[in-house]
């Protein structure tokens, strides 16, 4: 007879955790062989019983989901870790697979989901398609160049001009923005026009519409 696969469920939320281990118990072929509430304790109950499956929380009050991933793994390097999480951001998958997950499910997935992503894991899959992992590298890379190109846009403005490009994104006319400023109109126009320049636009409008999708100005 096949040996059930032996799950560790780490889950801060009693509710949750007594949910789940209740789902998972309605399956003979797994058997929950301990839970844990922190990435401490998940670590620690991963080393001593050797689970074969890890069903993680992303979010534990002592640190993150890929924390607690990178600790079981170095102490079982055999264990299929599973995230479970309400968190769906870039930033959690990213983190999850850099840690070595072999999956990520969201908690809104049905119990039958949940028991299919354990059942897999436990084969040796790895549950997170190539075009969903493509899609966050791309949107990683993206936001990675978006972060230095607005740095070296701001950069290139002056004090002032940032205070300019300030009130133009609010649609401040360039009369009005000498007055809040204290300077002549004909230097706020030099202002202006420096700022489309050093934006690289073409006229006052793009210049606000770069600077909003650089996260230049405040929104």
């Amino acid at each position: 007879m096949t040996e059930p696969t032996r799950i560790l469920l780490v889950e801060d939320h009693p509710i949750v955790a007594e949910g789940l281990q209740l789902a998972l118990g309605r399956h003979d072929e797994f058997r929950v062989v301990g839970t844990a509430a922190t990435v401490a304790e998940a670590a620690r109950l991963a080393a001593t019983l050797q689970p074969s499956v890890v069903l993680l929380d992303y979010h534990l009050p002592d640190g993150s989901g890929a924390d607690a991933a990178r600790m079981i793994r170095s102490a079982v390097p055999h264990a299929a870790i599973v995230m479970l999480s309400a968190d769906a951001s870039d930033d959690a998958m990213l983190a999850s697979i850099e840690a070595g997950v072999s999956g990520y499910v969201v908690k809104s997935e049905a119990a039958a989901e949940i028991a299919t992503a354990v059942r897999r894991a436990a084969a040796g899959e790895m549950l997170i398609p190539p075009a969903t992992l493509a899609g966050l590298l791309g949107r990683q890379r993206q936001r990675a160049y978006k972060a230095a190109r607005r740095t070296e846009l701001a950069e290139r403005l002056t004090p002032r001009e940032s205070e300019v490009l300030q009130l133009m994104s609010k649609g401040t006319d360039n009369r009005a923005i000498a007055d809040q400023l204290g300077i002549s109109l004909a230097t706020v126009r030099v202002h202006v026009q420096k700022v489309i320049e050093k934006l690289g636009a073409h006229s006052r409008l793009e210049a606000v519409v770069r600077a909003n999708e650089y996260g230049l100005v405040a929104s």
